[in-house]
């Protein structure tokens, strides 16, 4: 494999450090073509489709991408905005308000968001943060939930990436943050603001995203993280056992995933005599179409199809500043050691940055 070709090394140069916010990712555009070329680069990674490679070619390249290419974009224009996708757009917001909150509390580092499929991905990003001197970074997934089929995928890229870099920069990786105090108040916070404006439900509905039931046969954590992050939500809102359910999405293929299945269980409840339910999607940090248009629209339907007659679905926390001061609080801790502390007169320009970045952000979200 041979190397990139990178900047020449500077004696005396001093190191940077930079923070990357990894998403999943989305298709350039909500065309068929454009989402094939994508769901091939998402469905082909070995860490997401475990079956092996030369019969998962077939079913891949002659059953899925054909028939679902299309079906897919029509999901995905449906929340498309003139801008791209919403996953794109929030997770670029993110990644300038958290620099924008590590910098008032006296960080000097650059925060970059990537995608792990599609554009503006892995390498890209951490080829540009090598040829502007950063030699120090600290990969943030945004999953608080660890999973082989995301987070170690996001590893894997940079580690790939590194197999071709002589020069590796100083490296450490948040792995998860299920159970974080800061996430957990953010999700509360969320919630009773959403309850404070339109009321209660009969019971809330906390959907993660699904995961073959055999991935957590072979070992894979994700399935005890989500039912953590969802015991701790539960507490700090003061739910009883009957007050809530756990259940997982975005089931792909025949096999068994994760129990209960979300449509399913709204379905249930409303058969049930529930009138109302809230569904909140705990596992993804800024809404996309697993939430905006599988939740918001098919899920929903599915509800008031079975009888029931009132359907909330809480957003993510996408932008909210209790997140983003709890996501500032995560990172701190992992920049530990780092020699990130700004001069006086340096964080005072950080301060006034933090408040162009948030006013760049509300510009962003009022053309949305």
């Amino acid at each position: 494999m041979p190397f990139i070709k990178e900047p020449s090394h500077a004696h005396g140069k001093i190191a940077k450090t930079a923070v990357v916010l990894i998403n999943l990712g989305t298709p350039d555009a909500p065309t068929a073509p454009a989402v094939r070329r994508y769901l091939k680069e998402f469905l082909w990674d070995h860490r997401v489709v475990e079956i092996p490679r030369a019969i998962w070619w077939l079913i891949l390249n002659l059953i899925i991408l054909p028939f679902r290419s299309g079906k897919s974009a029509e999901k995905y224009a449906a929340i498309w905005s003139k801008d791209g996708s919403p996953l794109k757009i929030h997770t670029e917001k993110q990644a300038l308000l958290l620099q924008g909150y590590l910098g008032e509390r006296g960080h000097d580092v650059r925060v970059s968001y990537a995608m792990r499929y599609g554009s503006n991905n892995i390498p890209e990003v951490l080829s540009k943060l090598k040829s502007e001197g950063y030699e120090r970074l600290l990969i943030l997934p945004a999953y608080p939930q660890y999973s082989s089929t995301t987070t170690a995928s996001n590893f894997d890229a940079v580690f790939s990436h590194y197999q071709q870099v002589r020069n590796i920069p100083e490296l450490r990786f948040i792995k998860n943050y299920h159970d974080h105090q800061a996430y957990i108040q953010a999700l509360k916070h969320s919630i009773l603001n959403y309850w404070q404006s339109n009321g209660r439900p009969e019971k809330l509905v906390m959907s993660f995203h699904g995961l073959p039931k055999a991935f957590l046969l072979r070992g894979d954590p994700y399935h005890c993280e989500c039912y953590k992050t969802a015991r701790l939500l539960a507490e700090q809102l003061g739910l009883s056992k009957d007050q809530y359910v756990v259940s997982f999405q975005s089931r792909l293929g025949r096999a068994e995933w994760l129990q209960p299945y979300t449509a399913p269980t709204v379905q249930e409840l409303a058969k049930q005599g529930l009138k109302r339910i809230d569904v909140v999607c705990p596992g993804f940090i800024a809404d996309c179409l697993e939430t905006l248009e599988e939740i918001a629209m098919e899920v929903k339907d599915d509800f008031l199809k079975a009888g029931g007659k009132e359907f909330h679905y809480i957003p993510c926390l996408n932008e909210s500043p209790e997140w983003l001061r709890g996501l500032a609080e995560i990172t701190e801790q992992h920049l530990i050691g780092w020699p990130t502390m700004m001069t006086a007169s340096l964080r005072e320009q950080q301060k006034q940055q933090a408040l162009i970045s948030r006013s760049e952000a509300k510009r962003l979200g009022a053309e949305h």
